[in-house]
Formats: C-alpha cells, sequence, structure tokens
C-alpha cells in the first residue's frame, strides 16, 4: 500500500493591534502608536510567513467595541488592509471577518473574488453574523436580528455568494482576439436569486478567481454556529478551555458532517490559544502577571458585561459573579457566554480573577510557558483528537508573534508536525482542501447567459 503522509498542524496568526491582551498596549514591548501604519502589519505578515504559517487573521466589527478610554482600539477595514498586504507576501493566507448580517452578498463576493485574484489566491472569508446592538445602530437600527434569524440570513447570504463566484466557468475567458470574442458567454450565467432576503440577478462581475472560492471560514460555536459550520465551514475557529471541552467540540462537530454529504477532512477545527512565551517557565509566568498588573479593571468589567449580557458595574471585585440569565435569553455570543460563566463557576472565580484570566483571550485559552512547553500542548491536543491545528493568538505584538515564529515553530517542525516549506501558492492548498469545481449548470441555464 502506498505510504500516507503524516498529519500536520495548521497554524494560523490572529493578529489584533497591540496584541490580544487587553493591557498589551501599556506594555513597553507593544507599538500601539503603530495600529494604523500599514508598514506595522506588513512586518506582522511578513514574520508569519517566515514561519511558514497558513494564514493571517483579521478580526471585525461594525462599531467601536470596548472602552477606547482604556484600550488601543479601532484600526483598518480587513479586507482593504489584506489587499495591501498581499502586494509583500507571497504565500501566507489572508483571511478576513464580514458580517452577514450589515452586508449584501453581492457586493461582498466581489470583493473576495478581488482578493483571491490579487493575492494569487489566498483570500479567505471568516464568516459572522454579528450580535451586538451597536453593531445595529450604525446601520438604522434599534435592535439587532434575533440569534435563530442572524443564521438564518448568513445561510441565504452565503449560499448567494456562493451562486455568484460560480456564475463564471473557470474556462470562460477566451481572449480570441482575431475574432473578437473576449469571454464565451455560454459560460457566464445569471444566477437569479429571489430568497427571503436577498434578490440578485447576477452574474459576478470578477472572473472566476484562483480559488474558484475563498475559504470559508465560521467562528460560531453555539448549537446554530455548530450547525452553520458542518454546512458550510471549512476551518472552524472555537474558543475552548480544557482538553476535554475541545475533544467534545472536535466530535460533535465531525459528527454533523455527514448529513450535508462532507467528510471530517474537509473541515478543520483550529482552536484559539494565546500563549505567553519566556525563556523559562518563571520568565513566562512573571509576563503574565506584569500584563495582569496593567490591566484596568474598569475596561475588564465593561468587557466582561458584555460577554454576559448583565451589567457588571459596581460590583465588588473581589466578589462572585451575580446570578446570570440563561443561554437560551443571550441574543449575543451565546457559546462565549457559555464559556465566560462555566470558567468563573468550575474554578470559583471572583470578578478580579475572571478579567484576569480573560484578559489575554476573551475566552481563549492562555497558556504561559517555554517554547517547548507551548509545542507539547499544541502537540497534545493535536493528536488527542481536539484540533486539527490552532488560531495563534500572540498577547503582545510584533514580540509575541517573532517568539512564536522563532521559538515554537521550529520545535514542531523537528518533531514531524509542522512542514518546513510551503508546497502549494493558495490558502487552499496550505489547508490541503480542494478547489471547488462550477457545478453543472442548471436546467434553463441559457437562458441566463449574458448578453
Amino acid at each position: 500500500m502506498p505510504a500516507t503522509t503524516p498529519r500536520q498542524l495548521h497554524l494560523n496568526a490572529f493578529l489584533m493591534n497591540a496584541g490580544h491582551h487587553d493591557a498589551a498596549w501599556r506594555h513597553p514591548r507593544t507599538q500601539p502608536e503603530r495600529i494604523t501604519d500599514l508598514r506595522y502589519f506588513q512586518q506582522l505578515a511578513r514574520t508569519a510567513e517566515r514561519g511558514l504559517l497558513d494564514s493571517v487573521f483579521l478580526a471585525d466589527g461594525l462599531a467601536l467595541f470596548g472602552k477606547v478610554r482604556h484600550n488601543a482600539l479601532g484600526g483598518f477595514e480587513p479586507l482593504t488592509l489584506l489587499s495591501a498586504l498581499a502586494a509583500v507576501t507571497e504565500h501566507v493566507g489572508l483571511i478576513a471577518t464580514v458580517s452577514t448580517t450589515f452586508n449584501e452578498p453581492f457586493h461582498t463576493a466581489r470583493k473576495f473574488a478581488s482578493l483571491d485574484h490579487l493575492s494569487g489566491g489566498r483570500a479567505g472569508w471568516n464568516i459572522v453574523t454579528s450580535g451586538t446592538v451597536d453593531e445595529a445602530r450604525n446601520f438604522g437600527q434599534d435592535q439587532h436580528l434575533e440569534h435563530r434569524l442572524r443564521y438564518e440570513r448568513a445561510r441565504e447570504f452565503v449560499d448567494v455568494a456562493t451562486q455568484l463566484w460560480d456564475s463564471w466557468e473557470d474556462d470562460a475567458i477566451v481572449l480570441d482576439r482575431e475574432r473578437g470574442v473576449y469571454a464565451d458567454t455560454d459560460k457566464v450565467r445569471a444566477i437569479d436569486h429571489r430568497g427571503e432576503y436577498f434578490g440578485v440577478r447576477g452574474p459576478l462581475n470578477v472572473s472566476r478567481s484562483p480559488q474558484g472560492r475563498p475559504l470559508l471560514v465560521q467562528a460560531g460555536s453555539s448549537e446554530d454556529g455548530k450547525e452553520f459550520a458542518a454546512q458550510y465551514a471549512e476551518a472552524v475557529f472555537t474558543a475552548q478551555q480544557t482538553l476535554a471541552d475541545g475533544q467534545s467540540f472536535y466530535k460533535d462537530l465531525k459528527s454533523r458532517l455527514s448529513r450535508y454529504g462532507r467528510a471530517e477532512d474537509q473541515v478543520l477545527v483550529l482552536p484559539g490559544i494565546a500563549p505567553v512565551i519566556g525563556s523559562t517557565e518563571a520568565e513566562a509566568l512573571a509576563l503574565e502577571r506584569e500584563l495582569t498588573e496593567l490591566q484596568v479593571p474598569e475596561y475588564g468589567i465593561a468587557q466582561l458585561s458584555g460577554m454576559l449580557g448583565t451589567d457588571l458595574t459596581g460590583l465588588p471585585l473581589d466578589g462572585p459573579l451575580p446570578e446570570l440569565p440563561e443561554e437560551r435569553d443571550i441574543n449575543g455570543n451565546k457559546s462565549r457566554f457559555t464559556l465566560v460563566a462555566e470558567l468563573a463557576r468550575r474554578d470559583g472565580l471572583t470578578l478580579r480573577e475572571l478579567i484576569a484570566r480573560l484578559g489575554a483571550g476573551r475566552g481563549h485559552r492562555v497558556f504561559a510557558g517555554t517554547p517547548e512547553q507551548i509545542a507539547d500542548q499544541l502537540e497534545e491536543w493535536f493528536t488527542h483528537g481536539a484540533a486539527d491545528g490552532f488560531n495563534i493568538m500572540p498577547p503582545l505584538l510584533p514580540d509575541g508573534l517573532e517568539d512564536f515564529v522563532d521559538h515554537v515553530v521550529p520545535i514542531l517542525q523537528r518533531r514531524g508536525l509542522f512542514r518546513t516549506e510551503y508546497t502549494g501558492r493558495t490558502l487552499r492548498e496550505h489547508y490541503g482542501l480542494d478547489r471547488p469545481a462550477v457545478p453543472p449548470a442548471p436546467a434553463g441555464a441559457a437562458d441566463r447567459r449574458t448578453a
């Protein structure tokens, strides 16, 4: 029998301004004055590429979240920034967050097709539904859509975007100068979509891109989120605190794929981890303490209030959480609410302790240790059915990413767990995922071809 290729980790760098810790901007090793400096992000992207990482990822929201008085918040629109980063990198994937609640399928499909062309096939879309009143109020609404309806809209949104990406066949452009034919219009079709939320004629006004479609990423872990991921996602960013929780999520999500005709290797599960790295364990723990001591409690309380759907202002920092609503009554991020509430209850944390635990990862796992210890943690989750790779969330930037690339990646490479060179050019190739084919033309498609 032919030898099979050993399974290897997939690693994504999640970039966030001065770093993921909410006090990062106060630490002398960060550069908060550069969060709107293109050269800063170019440096970070090149570092990720030097480390042979699969991709870099930019989160996004459509409001100024949190108390900007106490954190370096705000910044670039992600597709704009990633287009600029595409020009100074060659291999690393470029994943942008775009909401299905406050956008339209046509211009979203167009933007991602454009990024995929500009980058030579490295675009990825992190699909979110948005979940805050602050975002809704920036779009003429007093409240945001109910959780289930946001996912219904998201399903139709992705279906329409996919049809638009498929509205050009791969060989539609013929470039026949002699006959004066640029494109075979039998291979460029309108989609004529009429649904509950969208009406889109099409076709897309961008030809089929190098990947066919951008890589589809999803980050919700509620029941609606997991079902959506099983149907559409090709990579899933998730927050899990323990190995057992990671294994449970991994098994649950993979078990849902068969009802959509999908194999387990068609969806990669990438939990977030914020590695606090030191040359010794004591050094790593000291850095973790430094960051905790720089936290502003007012900021932490505001963030925690948002996660839990409960105003915690004025409560004693050294007291416990108050009684919380049930998850079914939360119309924001349901899975993050449950994760944070269970973390506090499981470990008996006070508000002050909970703020400290959430400072670097906002619910994602935080681990402080040496490069060897960090590598051990990644290997354990990877080999024990909890992850296909990781969303790396450096608490400090740029040093945290450089430390990971320079000190953790070589250990993973020596263990045979991570690539020693890029073997493909597209994001799909990095993730070991097939390029989707254009489905056969439906009956009556000839009537929908372009003029």
